[in-house]
This record gives C-alpha cells, structure tokens and sequence, in this order.
C-alpha cells in the first residue's frame, strides 16, 4: 500500500471488483500507466474472499497443482518476457523457460509484483485492498461517480470501474441432494482439505479441476480412490516438451461457417506432419475475431459438439502431472467414467450416487461427490453480474456467457450503448472472445484497459472525483 493515507477528493479513483489474476493485472497495468504518465490515481482492488492477487487459480497450497503453461510464457508483462524468470531465479526456483512453476509460486510472484506497483504510485496516489463482496452498481448523472453497495451496508464511489470477477463457481447440479459430503465448489477456500480423509471421491467432470483433485486426495492419502465422470470421458491432453512451434495457418476470409473453420483446421494439422500441437497453438491467438466473425447458431454448434474437444487439447497438463494422472489410473486409483450422474443422495457419512455409464445404470457409495464442471455457464447464476444485467446497466452476451462488450472492454448496457467508466475483462468476456482465461490474454486486455481508463477519468469533471472511500461502516482494508 501507499505511504499516504489522506483520502484526496481531488484525486480520481478506479475501483476493481475481483482480487485475482485479471484484478490484480488490471491492478498492475493501471498503476503502471499512471506512474509512466505521472498522474495520480487512487486504485482499490475488491475481493470477496481476502485473495487478493491469488484468486482461485493461485490460492493453492498444494505445490504439486503446476501452471499449465512454461515460465517463458508467464510473465505478467508483456513488454518484459523475461520478468517472471526473473523473479523465480531470484526465489532459487531457477527454472527454465519451458518449465512449469507450482501455482502457489506464481501467486507470490503475482502478490509481490503488485505490492512494488503499489509503492510506486505517483504523489498522491493510494492503492488499498478491500475485503467485500460488492452486491450492487448503480450510476448517476454524468460526471457524478459511480456507487458500489457491498454486503456488509458500506458503500464505495469510483470515477470508473473494472469488472475482473473471474471464472464464476460451478454451476447448480440438478438432482443433487445437498449435504455435508457435497463440495459444490472445490475452489472456495478450505474446500480441497476436506476430500483428503481416505474415502473414495467422485467428481462430475474430467477437466483440469478433476486433475487438481485427484492428484492432492490420492497424494494425501494412500487409500483414495478417485471416479471421476463426464459425458465423453475426456482428460486434458499433455503438453509437448520441447513445444512444437505455433503452426502458420490459412484462415478463412470474412464470414466464418463452422464447418469450413474445422476443415481448415483438419487440414493445417495434415499439412503439420499430423502434429496438432503447433496448430493449436498457431490458432489460439486468432481465437477471438474467428469467435466474432461465426454466426451466432455456429457458436451454439461449437458449444454443444466441439468445445470440449478443443478444451482438452487447448488447455494441456505438464508432462509431470499427466504422468501421476496415468500412474493413478493403472493403479486403479483413477476411474474415468464416460456417462452422467443421475442422482445423488446424501447420508450421515457417504453420498449414494446414480450414474449411467456407457448406458448401463450403477451406483456408488463414496465419501465425498464434488462438482468439478467448471464455471457456470449462465451469467445470471451470479448474483452481482445477474443484478446488472436485471439492471439494465449492461446487458450479456448473445450466449449469455458473460458480458456485452466493445473490443477495448468498454461493456454494452441494455440497448447497446457503451459505458465509457465501465470495463471488463477476462473470463467475464468468454461470450464475446471465447478464448481470455489464461494469462496471456488477461495481460494483454489489461495492458489495453490503461488508455481509455486514464482518458475517461481526465475527461470527467474535478470537482466530481470519487474519494475512493467508503460510507458507513468502516470496511474491511488491508
């Protein structure tokens, strides 16, 4: 934090909803911004859970859950490659670039990368962490600030605000009985100690989240057993060490069909020896304006039928942890399921659960059933972003994936229009760019929010400026 704690009214303030890795970059880009223009600014980064610069990715403990991309490819600084290397040579990590740090290593480097930003805020300036879970945003007339409501009655005023809220929990599961032994969220903190007691897990998914938890439960305990069930049966594929180089590929032209984009792509893959590695990652940068240029019922098509065939070979494993995955497996310590859970009931001590695998009804008896699916894929399951849309102040994507936004992140209210103090970024913008939750794309929407955040707030009036404070009780700052 900064050394300063008068609170300035005529200093411009941005408030950030969302303490992990796209709050805390915006955080970082935001304050460098200011300082390489010399403007003061006061910058509070919201967070429900006390995570500020972890969030749920990097709040791991366990050292084993590893980033899912090299070193060389991490670093929070686009225009400085080499930062995150850095930082983990000066820790003793010395890794190289195509290795892959524990998480909880990045989440330092991300926490300490922002506490150097914070202490060199131009004169003036104050970075404050807020520990609140905001409920409301409303506006006012023009010029006026913007007002957050938080769930403990204090209030909180901006000049502009950033919308980083992040991969939202799990979505509810249909005939689920809750209970003491049903983890609905297996990121929410303290969540992941509780599966480690030795019985057997079932988890409803066979993503990335599955892979954290098989490997931490079996780890922790020798006895675990993990199932693990989704509709195709499909894990994250492994990464290629040494990396393929991307792949360059012939993209279409104007007005992309589904069906041509996956011919195209079958045939790059062809044409690269039968490698899809390099073509997956000669695409991934082009992802967003294809998203933008398929038709609205071909996105639909890709939900349905393709999204979890790129998935797993988008979002690969490190070798290390794809060979636990398969040692748990011919051991007998993993079961993948291909098939669905019919119902679960919940006991004293275990969850009784129906699943049709293969098209053959089972049951299972296990210790704990945990809801690894992933992010809900239906804005309004948040409440703070559903209330905005109820609101009126910005309106969902087509898909109702997340928000409505212009291409620098400025979201798009009910009828259309922009909100030049409103922005988004990160997973809250999967329904128009598909491809912006790894940290690659972050930093770069984040670099890019600078600009029109310090232009909004040098064109609203002085006497206007938010202070940056809360009303009513004192909040929660760390």
């Amino acid at each position: 934090m900064s050394d300063s704690s008068a609170r300035r009214e005529d200093i411009p303030s941005v408030v950030i909803v969302g303490g992990g890795a796209s709050g805390t970059l915006t955080a970082v880009h935001l304050i460098r911004g200011a300082q390489a223009r010399g403007r003061s600014l006061q910058v509070v980064l919201v967070d429900r859970d006390g995570r500020h610069g972890l969030g749920q990715a990097y709040a791991t403990t366990d050292p084993h859950h590893l980033l899912n991309a090299g070193a060389a490819k991490m670093s929070a600084l686009a225009d400085d490659p080499d930062h995150l290397l850095r930082w983990a040579r000066g820790q003793g990590l010395n890794p190289a670039g195509s290795d892959f740090l524990p998480r909880c290593a990045y989440g330092r480097y991300l926490r300490e990368l922002l506490d150097g930003c914070a202490r060199r805020l131009p004169h003036g300036g104050r970075f404050t962490r807020l520990t609140a879970t905001v409920t409301s945003l409303t506006t006012a007339a023009p010029g006026r600030p913007l007002r957050l409501r938080l769930s403990n009655g204090d209030r909180l005023d901006a000049d502009a605000v950033v919308l980083a809220t992040g991969n939202r929990p799990p979505g509810r599961w249909p005939r689920i009985e809750a209970g003491p032994r049903y983890v609905a969220d297996p990121w929410g903190p303290g969540a992941l100690t509780e599966i480690c007691d030795g019985s057997p897990v079932l988890v409803i998914g066979t993503g990335l989240t599955m892979v954290d938890l098989a490997t931490t439960a079996t780890r922790a305990n020798k006895d675990t057993v993990v199932y693990a069930i989704s509709r195709h049966g499909l894990l994250p594929r492994r990464h290629r060490c040494p990396a393929s180089p991307p792949a360059e590929i012939s993209l279409p032209v104007g007005e992309v069909r589904l069906a041509e984009l996956l011919g195209t792509v079958r045939t790059a893959i062809k044409s690269n020896g039968g490698d899809w590695h390099g073509v997956i990652d000669g695409l991934r940068p082009h992802v967003p304006q294809l998203w933008a240029r398929l038709s609205i019922d071909d996105r639909r098509r890709f939900l349905a039928s393709v999204a979890r065939y790129w998935e797993v070979h988008r979002h690969r494993i490190p070798p290390a942890t794809a060979a636990q995955i398969a040692g748990l497996r011919a051991a007998g310590r993993l079961k993948v399921l291909r098939g669905r859970l019919v119902e679960a009931t919940a006991g004293r001590d275990e969850m009784r659960v129906r699943v049709d695998v293969d098209g053959v009804g089972r049951e299972l008896r296990v210790g704990w059933l945990v809801n690894g699916t992933g992010p809900a894929a239906e804005i309004t399951e948040d409440p703070f972003l559903g209330g905005l849309v109820d609101s009126g102040l910005v309106r969902p994507d087509p898909l109702r994936l997340g928000l409505d936004a212009e291409g620098d992140g400025a979201v798009l209210d009910a009828v259309g229009r922009r909100h030049d103090r409103i922005f988004a970024l990160g997973p809250t913008l999967r329904g128009v760019r598909y491809e912006t939750t790894a940290i690659p794309e972050i930093r770069a929407q984040a670099a890019a929010l600078v600009r029109p955040l310090l232009e909004t707030i040098a064109a609203g009036d002085p006497s206007h400026h938010a202070s940056a404070r809360t009303a009513g009780r004192p909040a929660a700052i760390a």
